[in-house]
């Protein structure tokens, strides 16, 4: 009999978790605020924080609790899985995954190529990393940033100094700012023996420090498509992951980088809906059921792009979307309208990558702009 999942998060992550489960026959019971994504469309919802007191209510109704984001209550988690509930991922992968110190010493320390690095309480230190490695610098908050978040570009001590300040004393990862040739992903699904599957690589493209297009298979030279792959393998073999893992890599010329991880279907995946053989979200349930995981393979070029909140909502824009560009898969997450928000996605899937690019880019483009200011995609008819 397959195990009733508790999943911590009720955004759009465990939204696009419902149609496998469904179709499985998997039951889902979420952990989710009033208003997440997920509480419009499932009957199966605790109303909690991811606190103890709402972890532990979960816990009383599953077998096997998972995540959705990090930002849990990972003492609890630990009791929970001392005390013999099933969490997958661990507490003790979860809490590399949400440390990108953690990350560099553990994965560093096993093979994984890191950019140098080091930890900053003040000034002092950040200008003697500085004085080997020269400026601009990168600082990090260890836990917590996300979508650019607690990432900042520094170009000297002064601009460094005011960023101790804003976050008051606490530490601070220190990089070098590395000159970028591509950005990749790497999706793995592993069950709790061991079996795993690995996606083909995807390259990620960035826009204001947010995802803003992914793109199968990645516009980088076969040997890192191989090199990012072995790198995905071997992390989640070193941090002994349960369901998926995203590996986000830096690729510097020949040089494929650690950037860092996340424990949990992720943005990079959501591709895989329309363009592999078996989503991310199949597998992360199939992972954490302990079932036999689905096949990972690519069923052709595709292409994802993220819609944010622009000038319309894209609620409003959705008919006019799927007139003009049918092709398109569209993904809208239930969120409030707010600009700057993520919101939801567009894939599209074709022979060639950059066909495909080009409808979902448009197919983004209406959702978010008056219809009087969207122009025809170049060269390929909305309807292709």
């Amino acid at each position: 009999m397959s195990p009733t999942i508790g999943v911590v998060g009720g955004g759009q992550l465990a939204r696009m978790l419902l149609p496998p489960a469904a179709r499985l026959g998997l039951r889902l019971v979420f952990l989710a605020r009033p208003g997440d994504a997920v509480a419009a469309v499932w009957p199966d919802v605790i109303e909690g924080d991811p606190d103890a007191q709402g972890l532990r209510r979960l816990a009383e109704q599953v077998d096997v609790l998972t995540v959705e984001h990090e930002l849990v209550d990972l003492a609890t988690m630990r009791a929970l899985q001392d005390e013999g509930t099933a969490v997958r991922p661990s507490a003790d992968t979860l809490d590399i995954a949400t440390d990108k110190v953690r990350q560099r010493e553990v994965l560093g320390a096993a093979g994984v190529p890191v950019a140098p690095w080091t930890l900053a309480h003040e000034l002092a230190g950040i200008t003697a990393f500085a004085g080997d490695h020269g400026w601009p610098l990168v600082l990090k908050r260890p836990r917590g940033g996300y979508d650019g978040r607690g990432v900042w570009v520094v170009e000297g001590p002064d601009a460094a100094e005011a960023v101790l300040a804003e976050v008051d004393g606490d530490p601070l990862l220190v990089e070098p700012r590395i000159a970028l040739t591509a950005e990749l992903a790497v999706l793995v699904a592993r069950r709790p023996g061991g079996e795993r599957a690995v996606y083909d690589p995807v390259e990620t493209v960035q826009v204001d420090a947010m995802c803003r297009e992914v793109l199968q298979p990645p516009r980088v030279a076969a040997s890192t498509v191989a090199e990012a792959r072995r790198i995905g393998g071997l992390v989640a073999e070193v941090i002994g992951s349960v369901g998926m893992l995203s590996v986000e890599l830096f690729v510097a010329g020949d040089r494929v980088l650690l950037n860092e991880l996340a424990a949990r279907p992720h943005n990079a995946g959501h591709v895989t809906i329309e363009g592999a053989v078996t989503s991310q979200f199949e597998n992360h349930l199939r992972a954490v059921a302990d079932l036999p995981l689905g096949d990972p393979s690519p069923r052709g070029a595709a292409a994802m792009v993220n819609v944010v909140g622009g000038e319309v909502d894209p609620a409003d824009r959705l008919a006019d979307t799927l007139g003009a560009a049918p092709g398109a898969a569209v993904h809208l997450y239930g969120k409030a309208y707010r600009r700057g928000r993520k919101l939801g996605h567009v894939t599209a899937t074709d022979d060639d990558l950059e066909r495909a690019r080009t409808l979902a880019v448009h197919a983004a483009d209406v959702l978010t702009r008056p219809a009087a200011a969207i122009a025809q995609p170049t060269g390929q008819e909305a309807t292709s």
